[in-house]
């Protein structure tokens, strides 16, 4: 691709956007960059501009004028009204995944679903890391995709973790691996409707071509509808029993391939919803070229990813678990079945239009309260009244100290908020840290 004197505009300058920048710049493209912040609100913000030598601009309608092609960092939402305009006029409006396909050296496995996507995305970079095969892991998590070019080479993998935001605009990116884990509500507040979001998500599939891999959940309906829209061969795998092609959970066995690969009881991350993520993440790497025993030999060794059901702490008794990534229901509602009862679980943050009653029955049957935290309290509180003992926290800080004065040993407080975090936090990270800062520095109980 050849974006030499090319009028580039970089919307939204964060990690995507950055990266962005640089890799236009290297091509020689005359890229400008466009923030809705100022730039002293963004870090690395007056470096990377110095450094490059280009204009910044907060965003207004009229940054949008004069350029040949628009990229988007994920959270700038592809139907802005200047996007649309821009697209009538004939600018060409991408995201950062689609301007660093044609530089992405080797193969690539792209993951995407509504939960999982972290922890499938690290346990196959880890698969293949421990099988000897070279491989760089970014996309969603980590580095940004253009970001991940300059190290990319012939005869590597890059693992990516992609988002309906990233999908949504691609059209010449395409995955020689995809895997979809499952897709249930998440995001309407950005795609508006369930089946704009399926949508975005089914990209990555219909990018595809013959001789690639389509790998889906076959107890998901959505996921399962992917296979009528790619032109890869489609393998499957299943949580809930054996599959024709692909990897499947007979009783407590994960069979891949008609072969057993291991037991359930040695998989070593906590939920039945990861055992889901270690077959697909088992078919992925199997047609990597890895094969099942050390698929199987990798998965011993695996440990949860950051913000991942991850134990932090035991204090008076009580254990404590970081879920911060649990930024939908669905999300929340995997991470409560992980647990057999006794829980304290911390809800709320920036809602995203969903809808909190399914929460009910599972709250019911295992938590000993809900504490709300963030702007969504309020509608959290409405849709779970008298399923659970509500608390209103409003902090992360006063729902930890509350579960731990009101908790007996053999509890546990539970962070998975079911929320996006930007109410009070930048990301789901920050959220997750204050968390755990927080719990380490619980005094011991009497």
């Amino acid at each position: 691709m050849d974006w030499n004197g090319t009028k580039a505009l970089v919307v939204g300058l964060r990690k995507s956007g950055m990266a962005s920048a640089e890799l236009l710049v290297r091509h020689g493209a005359r890229v400008r960059v466009t923030d809705l912040k100022s730039l002293d609100q963004l870090p690395g913000g007056y470096e990377l501009v110095s450094r490059l030598g280009i204009p910044f601009r907060e965003q207004t309608a009229e940054v949008f004028e004069d350029c040949d092609l628009m990229v988007l960092s994920p959270d700038v939402p592809a139907d802005l009204a200047p996007l649309v305009e821009a697209r009538r006029r004939g600018v060409r409006v991408i995201g950062e995944v689609e301007l660093a396909a044609p530089f992405l050296e080797g193969q690539t496995i792209g993951i995407t679903g509504s939960n999982g996507k972290t922890t499938t995305t690290s346990l196959i970079g880890h698969i293949l890391r421990q099988a000897g095969v070279p491989v760089q892991v970014g996309g969603n998590i980590g580095t940004p995709v253009t970001a991940m070019v300059e190290n990319s080479r012939p005869g590597q993998w890059n693992v990516l973790e992609l988002s309906s935001f990233q999908l949504e605009t691609i059209s010449e990116f395409h995955a020689h691996i995809g895997v979809a884990l499952n897709v249930t509500q998440n995001h309407l507040d950005r795609h508006h409707t369930f089946e704009n979001y399926a949508a975005a998500k089914g990209r990555l599939f219909e990018t595809q071509t013959r001789g690639d891999y389509a790998i889906l959940n076959a107890g998901d309906p959505v996921c399962a509808a992917y296979a009528g829209r790619t032109a890869a061969h489609v393998e499957w795998f299943s949580g809930k029993g054996k599959v024709s092609t692909g990897a499947g959970l007979c009783s407590d066995k994960l069979v891949l391939d008609g072969k057993l690969l291991m037991t359930a009881g040695e998989i070593p991350i906590r939920g039945r919803h990861n055992v889901e993520n270690v077959l697909a993440a088992s078919v992925a790497a199997a047609r990597a070229g890895v094969d099942g025993a050390s698929i199987a030999a990798a998965v011993r060794t695996f440990h949860a990813v950051e913000h991942r059901l991850e134990f932090v702490r035991t204090a008076g008794g009580i254990d404590f678990y970081n879920d911060s990534k649990a930024t939908s229901v669905d999300a929340t509602l995997k991470a409560i079945d992980a647990f057999p009862g006794g829980l304290w679980v911390i809800l709320g943050g920036k809602d995203k239009g969903l809808d909190y009653a399914a929460l009910r029955q599972p709250l019911t049957a295992r938590a000993h309260a809900a504490l709300l935290v963030g702007a969504a309290a309020p509608k959290i509180a409405a849709q779970l009244q008298g399923a659970v003992p509500l608390v209103d926290s409003q902090t992360i800080q006063a729902a930890v100290a509350y579960a731990y004065a009101h908790g007996h040993a053999g509890d546990t407080v539970l962070l998975a908020p079911a929320c996006a975090s930007f109410d009070q936090f930048e990301n789901y990270e920050q959220r997750g840290r204050a968390f755990k800062q927080i719990v380490q520095q619980l005094p011991e109980k009497n």
